[in-house]
């Protein structure tokens, strides 16, 4: 061959390359590609070079199969493909690849794929209804979302059934029609489909259809009109005890409402948040896995490695274990299984850094002056770590576990356990500042109801998890950890006594 033609052929070649690029093409990846950022177990996975979006979990026997939207930073026309996860551990986590791509057509209904369900039918097959979403329909005339379905014999080799596909009623919102969520219900006899709607009187709802084969489904009324949120994205139903509960997100939360019947109503208790704001944890799916149910959700990412600012839409997977209270509320912990993977205990070292710390029998005494802080050092942190304490706040202050380097105190930012605002929040402000700003990405936490509070937190690189007890979450990022590398415990405004203090790490 003339080195013409072998010009010609590298051209062609480069030119097929950027038309599959400009597409947004995304193949399916070598088991190399598909390796996560982390070699031997993962607490929050994600894989390389891409992001988790909305996970859609479902546990068998063997494992909890975590199919999830996959985003990256440079997301064609078509995006969104869906892959998996799987674990029986929540630390060892195989990146199975791509499940199922989106429509490789300008006009696809699924040119970009939405959030969806999995389930395995009466007769064994595997089924995924999803959201297909194209953002060119509406200039020609066609709704933006409609529900398509696929099947699959392993749960791994998808089929795409499109005589399937389905769009939103006349006084539905044909925009904003995505997010099915499948399921056999029991008690009536038939399989169900929960979908986030808009109806025209109602706005957001959670719209509910019926069928008996999978393929036809008859819409009813809907399940949940909380008329407040524009959308109640990522509907999931469930029951735990004696009471059903159910998920929506929107306005970047992750709430729930809770009804006696799985008919309904659901109301919303005045309390229905688990995890934080301002897509710290979002579109949260639960699914059952060894007779234990786990809220399944993710971590947004950020542009910038800072802790102040909001995250951007998906990041990494984050799985909190859900617990029932006696009064019917629901409360989330870190997963059990985590404690074998933290299961080295760390030596304490710790020195008292600032103000007033006097010893006590477990622990130490932290007395601040006004709009001050003390503080005592627990020194360098682990990569991947736990740590445990109890902490008793005396008044309307904080308390709190700070994060910097070196000895100036002061400028150590803190995830606050605010008693002032019964509020547990993290928006990198330094300690000296505490006093005067407003929580961020926060939680509500009632802290008048007892004085003494166990926390466990939990680390893996810049992600940070903070467990109150067994209630609510604070899911964050926090980069001054990952660089500076020191931890204190701090109090500000209040007497703190802190006990207990326990930290492991790895083996």
């Amino acid at each position: 061959m003339n080195t013409k033609k072998i010009l010609i052929c590298i051209f062609l070649i480069i030119c097929l390359a950027a038309a599959i690029i400009a597409a947004g093409r995304v193949l399916p990846r070598n088991p190399k590609e598909a390796e996560m950022t982390t070699k031997d177990y993962s607490i929050y996975p994600r894989s390389n070079g891409a992001w988790v979006g909305d996970v859609m979990p479902m546990g068998t026997d063997d494992a909890l199969y975590l199919y999830y939207l996959y985003d990256t930073d440079h997301n064609g026309s078509g995006y969104h493909p869906i892959h998996r996860f799987s674990t029986d551990n929540f630390y060892n986590y195989n990146d199975d690849g791509c499940m199922l791509l989106f429509g490789d057509k300008s006009e696809s209904p699924d040119r970009a794929i939405g959030t969806g369900s999995v389930l395995i039918s009466k007769d064994g097959k595997w089924h995924c209804f999803y959201t297909g979403h194209n953002d060119g329909a509406p200039a020609r005339g066609e709704d933006k979302e409609c529900v398509m379905h696929a099947i699959s014999d392993d749960g791994k080799n998808w089929t795409k059934v499109p005589s399937d596909t389905f769009y939103a009623e006349d006084n539905y919102s044909g925009d904003d029609f995505r997010d099915p969520f499948v399921f056999y219900n029991e008690e009536a006899g038939c399989y169900w489909l929960l979908i986030a709607a808009r109806r025209d009187d109602l706005g957001g709802v959670v719209a509910k259809y019926t069928s008996n084969d999978l393929k036809t489904w008859t819409i009813s009324e809907p399940l949940y009109a909380p008329k407040k949120q524009f959308m109640t994205e990522c509907p999931d139903l469930f029951k735990m005890g004696d009471k059903y509960y159910l998920f929506y997100s929107w306005d970047c939360v992750t709430y729930y409402a809770v009804s006696d019947s799985i008919n309904g109503p659901f109301t919303a208790p005045k309390d229905n948040i688990l995890d934080g704001t301002g897509f710290c944890f979002y579109a949260a799916k639960t699914a059952e896995f060894n007779g234990k149910r786990y809220l399944c959700g993710w971590v947004g990412r950020k542009n910038e490695k800072k802790d102040t600012g909001n995250y951007d839409w998906a990041g990494n997977m984050v799985i909190h274990e859900l617990i029932l209270h006696p009064d019917g509320s629901l409360g989330v912990k870190a997963p059990e299984s985590l404690d074998k993977l933290l299961s080295k205990q760390v030596k304490l070292n710790i020195i008292k850094g600032k103000g007033t710390v006097n010893d006590t029998k477990n622990g130490y005494n932290l007395i601040p002056e006004k709009d001050d802080i003390s503080v005592i050092s627990l020194g360098k942190r682990e990569d991947v770590m736990s740590l445990e304490f109890d902490v008793t706040i005396d008044g309307e202050g904080y308390a709190g576990l700070g994060y910097g380097s070196g000895d100036n105190y002061d400028k150590y930012t803190g995830m606050v356990l605010d008693a002032k605002n019964n509020s547990i929040h993290f928006e990198g402000c330094v300690l000296s500042r505490l006093p005067y700003v407003t929580p961020f990405i926060h939680t509500y936490f009632d802290f008048s109801k007892n004085n003494t509070h166990h926390v466990k937190v939990v680390m893996e690189n810049e992600i940070v998890v903070t467990y109150v007890d067994n209630t609510k979450a604070l899911t964050t990022r926090v980069y001054k950890s990952e660089e500076d590398k020191e931890l204190a415990l701090f109090a500000c405004n209040a007497n703190c006594t802190y006990e207990n203090i326990v930290i492991k790490t790895v083996k």
